[in-house]
Formats: structure tokens, C-alpha cells, sequence
């Protein structure tokens, strides 16, 4: 996985690109326009290719035969219905790009037919209008920076995200290890030599020096493919029909939607030069060591009590359930990250890990920081504590279902 990881990942961002940059097949489109409104508008936008036929029946005649690809009748207005209403008519349901490109040119024809008529205004005037966006920015009012928070929080997302699934992966691993030790009767043999501590120690510790090296090669394999690839594909890319990709995304997206994409993207890179990506990897280390430290002892607590995988199941619910509410808290944080619910989530050990990423793009006071770090390191003292009571009785035992009531007896001894 330290090989085909980087290449999983570099080819989410590499294969999208090479699918982009496929030609797909022309749609034939036949329209049949009873209300005389769309006539000749119609224009060819990326695969759509547009043709007339006066007769519905023969269109229909023409779509059974293979002739067109898609039929569109446009049905006159009536007194049950003041708008003209358009039918799709396919072998198949088209798809939702096709369906959205006709419609959108249906609606800005209509639309332009009715602003010339009854409040005369052109259409290049109302396209003009509709451009015009108002810029919204945040601004620090001590210091004038400018905040990106669509870069922060995707920033955040993406790391207190990394967190949940490593803590997961790496902690899996430990209660695995400590299960393949215990049911193949390796961990009798080391126990004569070493305390059972130190063996939950050297464990946890262990993977965590292969976690952070493989995630370390991850980064730098996955950057080194995609940058290689991008070398590679430059003249295709280059020669791809970028016009053509331009010119679909405007048939199938509104250009009040395009508009306030770039509107959105302008206020990312205008606020990105005053991210301190450095403190956010350091505060990810810190919070991802300290996350996956805590969780690792109570995953080696849950191996040691079981004699296979299919046991852990009744011990992994409360192990996992901070996780998940801290996952599912994730949108709430995004709405508020300095709110009552981010910062006793961010306090709380079992879950600040993957809250207080969600939060440090944000910006967290160091009061905040020192006091959350404080308690995970007194969480995973604790954890770990625990754990070794569970740990030295747990790795000896075996052929009996452990019940949460032995686990209470084997803490008290």
C-alpha cells in the first residue's frame, strides 16, 4: 500500500483530467417547434446538434428509425398553459448534462423573447446586468489581512478528515497486532522478557513511526506522480479542445452560477498569501500524534480482550462513536467555528482531534490550543493507563467471552 497508495491517489486526480479531455460522441437533436418562438435560436453547443422537422409524426418516425438521437417538441401555449412546455422524446433517458444544456438554452431564449417584448430590454443589456456581482471579503480588523474562508475550510475539512481515517487505519493495525500476537501464543514468549507496558508501548509507538513514514511517502510519491504526469500530458493537454470543455460548462451551468464560482475562486486566492500553512501542519502532527496515541491504547485494549476479530465488535461501538460524532459535528463547525459546540468539542479528548482541525484554519486563540492539547495528553496518559491494566491480564487470557463486567474486574485488580 506504500506503492499503490500514492498511485490510488494520483490517479483521482489524474484520470479525471484524461476523461475530460475525451471527445465524446455528437448528440443528434431533431426539433419540432409548434410556438415559433425557438425557431433558428437553437444553437450547436458542445456535442448537441441541433435540426428542424415541421411534422411530430415524422420526427417520431425518424427517431424510431435511428435517424436523430433525441426528439424535442415544443408545444404552443394554450389557455391552460401560458408557457410553451418542451417534451423529451428518446430510445433512453438522456443524461443529465444533455438534459440541462437544451434546457438552459430553452430558458434564456424564452427569457430574452419576453424581456424584449414586454419590458425592452436587450438581451446583451440584461446579460450585462446579470454579470455584475457584488465582492464580499473578511477582513481581520487588527492586523488587515484578508481571510479565504473557502480556503480555510477546505483546509480544514480535508485535514481533521486525514486525522479520522488514520486513527482509524493505524489503530486498527495495533488491535490486529495485538490479536495475531495473542492467538498465535507469540505474546507468551515475549512477555518472559519484556513487561506487558512495554510491549502495548513498543507496539503503539511502532506503528505510529511506520504511520507517519508512510503517510510522510504518500505526500511525496502522490506530488511526484502528478507532477511527472502533468509533464507528460502537457502537449495533450495543451492541444485539448479547452474551448470545447468551455463551452459545455456554459450550456450546462447557468453564468449567474459561473459567475459566482469565479466571484468565490477570486476571494480564495486573494486571502491564500495569509494562511500560515506551517502552523497547520504543525497543530495537524501534534493533533494527529496525539489523536491516534489515544486511540491506539484503547484499539490494543480491545485486542488483548478478545481472542479474534469477530469479538471486537461489541467493544468497538464506544471507541467509535466520539469519532463519528465528531465527523457528523463537522458541518455545524463549519457554520460556527468559534460557537459553544466547536470549542467544548475541540476540549473534549476523545474528539478534538479532527474538531480542532476543523477550527485552526479559522484561527484559534492559543489559550484554546494549550488548554486542548493539555487535556489529549492527559487523555492519552489516562487511556494508555487504563489500557495497560486491560492490556497485562487481557494478553494471558484466553477461550472466554469477555464481558464489559470482567473488563471492570481486571481494572480493579
Amino acid at each position: 500500500m506504500t506503492i499503490l497508495g500514492p498511485i490510488l491517489f494520483a490517479s483521482l486526480l489524474v484520470v479525471p483530467m484524461l476523461l475530460m479531455n475525451i471527445t465524446t460522441d455528437s448528440h443528434k437533436i431533431v426539433v419540432v417547434d409548434e410556438s415559433n418562438i425557438f425557431e433558428n435560436q437553437l444553437e450547436d453547443r458542445g456535442n448537441l446538434v441541433f435540426s428542424r422537422v415541421e411534422n411530430i409524426d415524422d420526427a417520431k418516425d425518424q427517431l424510431k428509425n435511428g435517424t436523430f438521437d433525441l426528439l424535442l417538441h415544443i408545444q404552443k401555449a394554450d389557455e391552460n398553459q401560458p408557457n410553451p412546455v418542451a417534451l423529451f422524446y428518446n430510445r433512453q433517458q438522456p443524461g443529465l448534462g444533455t438534459h440541462s444544456a437544451i434546457e438552459n438554452q430553452l430558458q434564456d431564449i424564452f427569457r430574452n423573447k419576453l424581456l424584449m417584448e414586454t419590458f425592452h430590454i436587450s438581451a446583451e443589456e440584461y446579460n450585462a446586468i446579470r454579470a455584475i456581482r457584488i465582492n464580499v471579503r473578511a477582513q481581520n480588523v487588527r492586523t488587515g489581512e484578508e481571510f479565504a474562508t473557502g480556503l480555510n475550510t477546505g483546509i480544514g475539512y480535508f485535514t481533521a478528515f486525514l486525522i479520522y481515517l488514520f486513527v482509524f487505519l493505524f489503530g486498527a493495525q495495533v488491535m490486529q497486532g495485538v490479536i495475531e500476537e495473542k492467538s498465535n501464543r507469540i505474546v507468551e514468549v515475549i512477555v518472559s522478557s519484556v513487561k506487558p507496558f512495554q510491549i502495548m508501548m513498543g507496539k503503539i509507538v511502532g506503528i505510529a513511526m511506520v504511520g507517519l513514514t508512510q503517510f510522510f511517502l504518500w505526500i511525496v510519491l502522490t506530488v511526484g506522480i502528478v507532477t511527472v504526469a502533468g509533464i507528460v500530458m502537457a502537449p495533450t493537454l495543451a492541444q485539448a479542445e479547452t474551448s470545447q470543455m468551455a463551452t459545455d460548462i456554459e450550456a450546462m451551468v447557468p453564468s449567474e452560477v459561473t459567475a459566482g464560482a469565479a466571484a468565490m475562486f477570486e476571494n480564495i486566492l486573494a486571502g491564500a498569501g495569509n494562511i500560515d500553512f506551517v502552523f497547520i501542519i504543525l497543530m495537524f502532527l501534534i493533533y494527529f500524534i496525539g489523536g491516534y496515541l489515544l486511540y491506539a491504547s484503547l484499539f490494543a485494549a480491545v485486542g488483548s480482550a478478545v481472542d479474534n476479530e469477530a469479538d471486537t465488535q461489541q467493544f468497538m461501538l464506544p471507541i467509535t462513536v466520539p469519532l463519528i460524532i465528531a465527523i457528523i459535528a463537522i458541518p455545524m463547525i463549519m457554520q460556527d467555528p468559534n460557537g459553544t459546540v466547536a470549542f467544548w468539542l475541540s476540549m473534549v479528548p476523545l474528539t478534538s482531534p479532527v474538531v480542532m482541525m476543523m477550527r485552526v484554519p479559522f484561527g484559534v486563540p492559543i489559550w484554546e490550543l494549550t488548554l486542548s492539547i493539555g487535556l489529549l495528553i492527559t487523555g492519552f496518559v489516562f487511556t494508555t493507563w487504563l489500557a495497560a491494566k486491560i492490556y497485562r491480564v487481557g494478553i494471558l487470557m484466553y477461550g472466554k467471552k469477555v464481558s464489559y463486567k470482567e473488563l471492570w474486574k481486571w481494572l480493579r485488580y
